[in-house]
């Protein structure tokens, strides 16, 4: 069996890189195919390094770009190095371009697909990611859901129960396997003069969030509110989307909201687990809180990850800044008793035994 692995992101990368690790120790032919949908260092190399993971052996270099420009260079580039390597599977994560064009690619040219953290929804088609992880799905012959209610979505949707296999979701294996070794290594408390559960940590990064002045101008007021409420730094690692779109829309920082740039794995990590509570925007983020037991604020209006609202480690708050506000006042006033929903930790394992 040769399988190729293709990623195109800085949360493709950490989620995969379990299964890249057990590929590896499985004895595997494999290879890493990397897009380059995040191209800057800080946003991608940094993280083989740090993970220790073999570099890719293909990278396309597409960059950004709108969506179909994007897409279409990705599908000419990857079916040019399927023909050329002739994998049996292709295995990719997730709801981005890379995955639906990597997906278009290989079934067109009859290779199996294998997708990681299939059965998310949001039910919002305006979300690009949401049609990306639909077609994914249905174009997929090994469907790696992450929990049962995946697989139930998946069922109503027509899926063959066959096709569909409960794993885990690979982010937990991540945060296990990274953990104790980040907070042997890692020196970003220190550095940027924080104490445990003594500050915020905030990512806004989502086309619908950004992408929008008035839905960014309400984020940023309702940062504003929690800084005046709790009297606690915030911590913003800027992505550079949002970085863009605060000059372009001419939106001032909060004061006591603290840009620094996109940040490393571990680092990230250690300023998730021991923040006093997250207010984020992305996906991944609403899993690694609530593993890592650290209250979440979603500043969106749907989240496919409904299970951190059934457990409680998470609430949705939309963009209206005083919805911000009480959603903190919420989350930090909880018990952090949850359960995490999302597996033991050997998704990889269980990922990889099926594909043999």
């Amino acid at each position: 069996m040769k399988v190729s692995v293709i990623l195109g992101t800085r949360p493709e990368i950490i989620k995969m890189a379990p299964v890249i690790r057990e590929l590896g120790k499985c004895g595997v032919d494999f290879f890493i195919l990397h897009t380059g949908q995040h191209y800057s260092a800080d946003m991608d190399s940094i993280f083989f390094d740090e993970l220790h993971l073999p570099k890719p052996k293909y990278n396309l270099g597409i960059g950004s770009g709108t969506h179909a420009e994007q897409t279409g260079k990705m599908l000419i580039g990857i079916e040019e190095l399927l023909l050329q390597e002739k994998p049996d599977v292709v295995l990719a994560e997730g709801d981005t371009n890379s995955v639906l064009a990597s997906f278009l690619a290989a079934a067109k040219l009859h290779i199996k697909v294998g997708h990681v953290e299939a059965g998310l929804r949001s039910y919002d088609r305006n979300m690009p990611e949401e049609l990306n992880r639909t077609l994914a799905d249905h174009l997929s012959d090994f469907l790696f859901a992450p929990t049962e209610k995946a697989k139930y979505i998946l069922l109503n949707e027509g899926i063959p129960e066959g096709r569909i296999f409960v794993t885990g979701n690979t982010i937990v294996d991540a945060v296990y396997q990274n953990i104790e070794f980040a907070k042997r290594k890692s020196t970003i408390l220190g550095k940027l003069s924080l104490r445990e559960r003594g500050y915020f940590l905030v990512t806004i990064h989502r086309q619908e969030n950004v992408d929008i002045g008035d839905r960014l101008w309400g984020i940023l007021e309702g940062l504003n509110l929690v800084r005046n409420e709790f009297r606690l730094p915030l911590i913003f690692p800027i992505h550079p989307r949002t970085r863009r779109r605060l000059d372009e829309f001419r939106l001032t920082v909060p004061t006591g909201l603290t840009l620094v740039n996109p940040i490393a794995f571990l680092d990230f990590l250690m300023l998730e687990a021991n923040s006093n509570l997250v207010l984020t925007d992305s996906g991944g983020i609403q899993e690694e809180t609530c593993i890592l037991k650290v209250p979440c604020v979603t500043m969106r209006d749907n989240t496919e990850r409904p299970e951190t609202l059934e457990v409680g480690s998470n609430i949705l708050v939309g963009v209206n800044s005083q919805k911000i506000l009480n959603g903190v006042s919420s989350m930090l006033s909880k018990e952090k008793d949850w359960q995490n929903p999302f597996g033991d930790g050997k998704a990889a394992v269980r990922i990889v035994e099926t594909l043999i």
